[in-house]
């Protein structure tokens, strides 16, 4: 059987578990088509970044589940472990994808809401009288 790798992605509240294995270039996610469950091109290409910049792209099959968060942050996670599985294989390849920003895991999320306001920075209205 082909080695498998597996490595973990995660962007605000999205994590991404994914299995590389030795194949076509296949990417399946949940299930599902990598195009038929991100369908925007522009998460698509978020996606198979990494591979693009490691000329892997038609060298690995992809296997990942992903929960929590929206697409985008879904899509982030999954680059992001798809970064760390051939960083992991191989570790030449790890200044081409540091370089590029794939192995820092982008740490920003959503601000929580403060008491007393509307939201996390929106105040409500100022009156004088």
């Amino acid at each position: 059987m082909a080695e498998v790798t597996t490595a973990t992605g995660k962007r605000k509240s999205s994590i991404a578990r994914v299995r590389l294995i030795a194949g076509t270039g296949q990417i399946v996610v949940n299930g599902r088509a990598c195009e038929e469950y991100f369908p925007r091109i522009m998460l698509n290409n978020i996606v198979r970044q990494p591979l693009v910049d490691t000329d892997t792209l038609t060298t690995y099959d992809i296997h990942a589940n992903i929960c929590g968060g929206g697409t985008t942050g879904q899509a982030g996670a999954l680059r992001h472990g798809i970064a760390r599985a051939l960083e992991k294989i191989d570790p030449a390849r790890r200044l081409t994808l540091k370089k590029a920003g794939y192995l820092t895991r982008d740490a920003r999320r959503k601000e929580r809401k403060k008491y007393g306001q509307k939201g996390a920075r929106a105040r409500f209205q100022f009156s004088k009288r």
